[in-house]
C-alpha cells in the first residue's frame, strides 16, 4: 500500500505568499506513538496532513530505549484508528496481553504504521520554530486567519492550517544539578554523563563494566539502571538521592499495590543493605569537575554542608521537562508548575494522580489561546510523570475530531483505563520468568531485563 487514505499532501515550498488555510495540511510534529495516532485519525477523516519527524525513523526516541520493556500490554498501546488502518492493509496485531519492548513497539506497530503514511511522513525534518505567517506573538488583528509558519533546521519553511505538536520530552531531560539548575561545570563533563536507561547490559556494557558509576535520581528508571549495574562485575556503584532516606524509592515491598514495583524496591533495598550499592542521601549535586582520578561530584545541601564522590561515569535519571521554545512566538497558556495547559494541570498532578487515575481529557483541556495549536502526548503533561500512551491516543482522537468540526465527538472523551488493569501484574509475573522484571519511567512503566524475582498476582497501576 503506497499511502494512507485521504487526499495527497500538499507539497509546500518556501514562500512569502500566504495560502488559504483550507488549502494547507495539518502538520503533526513527531512520529512517535501519539504523533502517528494523530495522523491515523486525520487520515480516517480524510484530512490532509504532514508528519515531521526530527529523527531518521518513526519512533526515533523509542529506539533509544529499545531494550526497555513497557509495563502496559499491547491492548493499551495500539490506537484504535491506527489499528483500523493497519488491519485494512493486512496487518496482524500482536498478542494483546504481551508487554512489548521499545524495539518491538517499533517493529510490530510503529514501522508498519509509518509505512502506510508514505510521503506524508518526512524524517530528518527537525522543527526549530513555529509562528504565524507575518505575525509575531504581539500582533492580533487578523491573526487567526494567518497560516502557521513552521521553520525546519536548515532554513526551509512550511505553512500549515493547524499544528499538532507531539514532539515529546525525551530530548529535553532534566539537568543533573539540584534546584532545577545545571550543576556548575556540568557541560564540561557532558561526555561522561548519560541520561536515563542506558543499555547497561547490552550495547553500553563496555562503558560501565569495571568503571565507578554514579546514578542520580530516585525514580523507577534509576532503580532499573542500578539493578542492571549490580550484575556487572568489578563495577562500584554509588546511588545519590536528595531525600533523607530511600523509603519512597523502595516502595511498599510486599504490600505495594503493584507487585512488580514492590519487588523492584525490595531487591534494590537488599543491594543497598548488602553494600553492593553505596547510597548517598541528602545529595544535592552542586558542581562537577574532571580530575586526574575521574569526575568529582560535589553536593551542597540547603544548609551549605558539602559531600563529594569521585566516579568514572554518571547516569542522570532525573526526569524530563517539556521544551516549549519552538513555540515561543505562539500564545501559550502554561501552568506555572507543570508546564502543561492550565486546564490540564489539576487532572494530571502527580501529587494527586497516578497514570491510572488521570481522567479522560481532550481538546478543551489541551487548547491554548493560539487557535489551532495543540501540544499532545507526553509533552502536554509537562513535568508530570503520569502519562500513558492510551491517554495520548484519546487526546489526539478528540483534537482531530475538533479540527474536523465534529465537536460532539471531540467532547465525548472516554478512556477505558481501569486503575487495576493498566498494568497487568499477572502478565508481569509470567513475563518475568522469560524476560525480566518490569519497572518504570515517565508514567509508562519500562524495564531492562533483570534477575528473576517472585511477585504476587495483584493488580495495580504505574506511577
Amino acid at each position: 500500500m503506497s499511502g494512507c487514505c485521504g487526499p495527497a499532501a500538499v507539497e509546500l515550498e518556501p514562500s512569502a505568499q500566504a495560502a488559504r488555510p483550507d488549502e494547507l495540511p495539518i502538520v503533526v510534529i513527531g512520529a512517535g506513538p501519539v504523533g502517528l495516532a494523530a495522523a491515523a485519525h486525520l487520515a480516517e477523516r480524510n484530512l490532509d496532513y504532514l508528519v515531521l519527524e526530527a529523527g531518521e525513523q518513526a519512533g526515533a526516541s523509542v529506539a533509544k530505549w529499545g531494550h526497555v520493556r513497557v509495563f502496559s500490554p499491547w491492548k493499551y498501546n495500539i490506537d484504535a484508528a491506527a489499528r483500523r488502518l493497519l488491519e485494512a492493509d493486512g496487518w496482524t496485531a500482536p498478542d494483546p496481553e504481551w508487554l512489548p519492548t521499545g524495539a518491538e513497539l517499533i517493529d510490530d506497530y510503529l514501522a508498519p504504521l509509518a509505512k502506510l503514511m508514505g510521503e506524508r511522513l518526512r524524517t530528518n525534518a527537525k522543527v526549530t520554530a513555529i509562528s504565524r505567517l507575518g505575525y509575531d506573538r504581539v500582533r492580533t488583528n487578523g491573526r487567526e486567519q494567518a497560516p502557521f509558519l513552521i521553520r525546519l533546521e536548515g532554513g526551509q519553511e512550511l505553512q500549515a492550517r493547524t499544528v499538532i505538536d507531539s514532539s515529546g520530552t525525551y530530548t529535553s531531560p532534566n539537568v543533573l544539578g539540584a534546584s532545577g539548575l545545571p550543576a556548575h561545570s556540568e557541560e564540561s563533563v557532558a561526555d561522561l554523563i548519560d541520561h536515563a536507561l542506558p543499555d547497561v547490559l547490552g550495547t553500553d556494557r563496555d562503558r560501565y563494566e569495571g568503571s565507578r558509576v554514579m546514578v542520580v535520581g530516585a525514580g523507577h528508571s534509576a532503580a532499573t539502571t542500578l539493578l542492571a549495574l549490580a550484575q556487572l562485575t568489578d563495577t562500584p556503584i554509588t546511588w545519590a538521592i536528595r531525600a533523607g532516606n530511600a523509603g519512597r524509592a523502595y516502595g511498599g515491598g510486599d504490600a505495594d499495590a503493584l507487585p512488580a514495583r514492590g519487588a523492584l524496591g525490595t531487591r534494590l533495598h537488599a543491594l543497598v543493605a548488602s553494600g553492593r550499592i553505596q547510597l548517598l542521601t541528602g545529595f544535592f549535586t552542586h558542581r562537577v569537575h574532571a580530575t586526574g582520578d575521574g569526575v568529582e561530584v560535589i553536593s551542597r545541601d540547603p544548609s551549605g554542608a558539602e559531600q563529594s564522590v569521585t566516579v568514572d561515569r554518571i547516569v542522570s535519571a532525573t526526569g524530563y521537562r517539556p521544551d516549549h521554545s519552538i513555540a515561543s512566538e505562539l500564545r501559550l497558556d502554561l501552568d506555572p508548575i507543570l508546564g502543561s495547559t492550565r486546564a490540564l494541570a489539576p487532572l494530571i498532578d502527580p501529587n494527586q494522580h497516578s497514570c491510572g487515575t488521570v481522567p479522560a481529557h481532550g481538546v478543551d483541556e489541551l487548547a491554548h489561546p493560539e487557535p489551532g495549536y495543540y501540544a499532545v502526548g507526553v509533552k502536554s503533561y509537562g513535568r508530570a510523570p503520569t502519562f500513558l500512551m492510551a491517554t495520548g491516543y484519546e487526546q489526539v482522537r478528540s483534537v482531530v475530531a475538533a479540527v474536523a468540526g465534529d465537536w460532539e465527538a471531540a467532547r465525548d472523551v472516554q478512556l477505558d483505563l481501569p486503575e487495576t488493569g493498566v498494568c497487568s501484574s499477572n502478565l508481569a509475573e509470567a513475563q518475568e520468568q522469560r524476560v525480566g522484571l518490569a519497572t518504570g519511567i515517565s508514567g509508562g512503566l519500562l524495564s531492562s531485563p533483570l534477575p528473576l524475582v517472585t511477585v504476587a498476582s495483584d493488580g495495580g497501576c504505574c506511577s
